[in-house]
């Protein structure tokens, strides 16, 4: 079986490495040919970080995406990871359903919002409905969560599966502490996620005055965090499992909204790989991975965060290992690679053999 994955970014972009590149090698033992055409490139990436041009990288983008899709006709299914052209009409995925080839489309987080939630009243109007249609002429519609599940069935997409974000459980490993070192409570994202922690900052401080603690976040920006209580550190794929493993406990802050809902947990499942007890808002999916008491904490206003950091900074570190180790086999049964692989190579062939 031959597949072009249109995937959304190169290797740097979280999403499409975490839902897609991580897979490639399990696909390709099994027999299986993968072509892949990101649509925006690293340097992108970089540029969008660090607050640069972006133009020229997005028309490249968006011109080999077009060249792709006039040799979709080579392959026997499509994968795509979103959508194929942002803030263009689905005529893209139509035309792949007029030549017959099958797609496949995958969703880690609430895209239609983008759109059906936009200020511009205009775009509303225009694409609103944009990722329906893309939902409802694939073969298959992927999903992270059981919300962004729900808007495909309601789309009227033909078939609805559900994929958890995952991590490889032989990259991601527990690593034993020094119990003479400060506890370190970790975050990890990147620039454009690091806004969370700041309704916490007062929290950070306020315990950093009275217990022996250091609050790190790993891809933040230095400058955005400059005279609190959060120290940054770099992020970089070859060094994110070791700065996980320093962690004493990992955070996951989130504000209730649509967007967010749709979010699938990944920090945690990172977390929790690692065996590394967590605390995370109350929303979405984070409600499901998170076991209260069993392997991490959920907390909703600055005082429960207050309440559930100082609960778990002042317990015997073997409570906290206890609920680590409760983490890294919820992870082990569900929430990797080694457990999610076989089921999405059995979906994309099932689009295949089920194709005109």
């Amino acid at each position: 079986m031959k597949i072009l994955l249109l995937s959304r970014y190169g290797p740097l972009g979280a999403s499409s490495r975490v839902r897609f590149l991580q897979y490639l090698p399990y696909f390709r033992s099994q027999g299986v040919e993968v072509t892949v055409k990101p649509l925006l490139s690293d340097i992108y990436l970089r540029a969008l970080y660090d607050g640069g041009s972006r133009w020229y990288e997005v028309i490249k983008g968006y011109v080999g995406r077009i060249l792709a899709l006039l040799a979709a006709r080579q392959f026997d299914v499509v994968i795509i990871e979103k959508e194929l052209f942002p803030f263009m009409p689905a005529i893209a995925e139509r035309f792949l359903r007029l030549i017959g080839v099958p797609y496949v489309v995958d969703y880690d987080d609430a895209l239609f919002h983008r759109y059906d939630c936009h200020s511009n009243t205009w775009i509303r109007r225009l694409l609103g409905g944009k990722i329906d249609s893309v939902m409802r002429h694939s073969s298959t519609v992927i999903a992270g969560n059981d919300y962004l599940a729900e808007r495909a069935r309601s789309a009227g997409a033909s078939k609805v599966e559900i994929i958890p974000t995952v991590v490889d459980a032989e990259r991601y490993q527990p690593k034993k502490k020094s119990s003479a070192e400060a506890s370190i409570v970790g975050w990890i994202g990147t620039p454009q996620t690091s806004r969370y922690l700041s309704p916490l900052l007062p929290v950070f401080e306020s315990i950093q005055k009275q217990m022996s603690v250091r609050f790190i976040a790993v891809g933040a920006r230095e400058q955005d965090f400059s005279d609190t209580a959060v120290e940054t550190r770099p992020w970089s794929e070859e060094t994110e499992v070791e700065s996980i493993q320093q962690f004493d406990i990992g955070l996951m802050p989130l504000q209730d909204s649509l967007w967010e809902r749709g979010k699938c947990g990944y920090k945690l499942i990172q977390y929790m790989a690692c065996g590394v007890p967590v605390v995370a808002s109350p929303v979405g999916v984070n409600c499901e991975i998170v076991e209260p008491e069993k392997n991490g904490l959920l907390a909703d206003s600055v005082e429960e965060w207050d309440r559930a950091l100082r609960s778990l900074l002042s317990v015997d570190c073997s409570v906290r290992d206890n609920m680590g180790a409760n983490g890294r086999k919820r992870v082990e049964e569900w929430y990797s690679l080694q457990a999610q692989a076989p089921r999405l190579l059995s979906l994309i062939r099932a689009a295949f053999r089920q194709s005109p």
